[in-house]
């Protein structure tokens, strides 16, 4: 297993500036980086590249695709901008070195209708999904990953098993769940059936307090998730999301409105050595 952090505990951006932040979260110990590439025009791909094959990083990437390239909106011109930007972003990610490009990518991230998920809507977000997923085998062997998101995120995929469906319904290998333990402790029943009923389709997890606080200073199982994780062989890359009220256009975007921790370095450190812990715990790992 290999530990990871969100670069946006850092900052809010993700352009040539911010390149630093990668020799930083190497020096507090993480294995990888998730980046989310918000300027697309200016991610420096190839730079994140070389520098984390110098230090030894895994790099990942995310999104939360916009609204206005919705990928289950009911017009198909907006339908269409989804996947072509799914497309950039999965070049930008293969450019990066990436492994996995995970998140809210299958449908636009903070869409509600105000109604139930359709069978229109469940037959775009699988049409827009396959689009993309088959133009990432042709180019890489990057995983997509497909995040269950909270109610009040979005109203398409909430739960691990309806993951799972669009998962089979698209059909292809190289897609699979994204867990996220924010969005698990608000929507699953039990963390712990959820992640076994996801079995060998868990592609890239994500270790977040029910607040997003320090991991384990909060109410998520985390004995009961990582041994689930363990029960279906999960092995790749835990990584801790969380964001700084200071950064006032993802604090708004995630409702954070108050310190999570007394410094974003308080909550990685902390953090990772509590996850490290759970892990010899529940692993039997040194």
């Amino acid at each position: 297993m290999i530990f990871g952090i969100h670069s946006m505990l850092f900052n809010e951006t993700f352009v040539e500036k911010d390149l630093p932040v990668l020799d930083k979260c190497r020096q507090m110990g993480f294995d990888a980086v998730e980046i989310i590439p918000f300027d697309v025009e200016n991610f420096p791909a190839a730079k994140v590249r070389r520098a984390a094959a110098d230090l030894g990083l895994t790099i990942n990437t995310g999104f939360g695709m916009p609204v206005e390239c919705n990928t289950i909106s009911p017009d198909p011109a907006v339908r269409r901008k989804g996947v072509e930007l799914s497309k950039r972003l999965i070049d930008l990610s293969n450019e990066a070195g990436a492994k996995v490009f995970a998140g809210a990518i299958y449908c636009g991230w903070g869409y509600l209708s105000g109604r139930g998920r359709t069978e229109d809507e469940w037959k775009w977000g699988v049409e827009s999904t396959r689009a993309a997923a088959e133009y990432a085998q042709q180019t890489s062997d990057l995983i997509i990953g497909i995040e269950p998101l909270n109610r009040f995120e979005s109203h398409f995929v909430n739960v691990a098993r309806d993951a799972v469906k669009l998962i089979e319904a698209v059909g292809l290998p190289n897609v699979k769940v994204h867990l996220d333990t924010f969005h698990m402790i608000r929507e699953e029943e039990s963390i712990g059936d959820a992640v076994r009923s996801t079995g060998p389709l868990v592609g890239y997890v994500h270790a977040c307090e029910n607040q997003r606080g320090i991991p384990g200073t909060g109410l998520v199982p985390w004995i009961e998730f990582f041994s689930a994780l363990k029960d279906v062989g999960y092995d790749y890359c835990i990584t801790i999301e969380s964001f700084d009220p200071d950064m006032e256009k993802v604090a708004r975007q995630c409702a954070i409105w108050r310190k999570l921790a007394d410094s974003p370095e308080q909550l990685a450190t902390e953090g990772l050595a509590f996850l490290k812990d759970v892990y010899r715990q529940t692993y039997g790992a040194n």
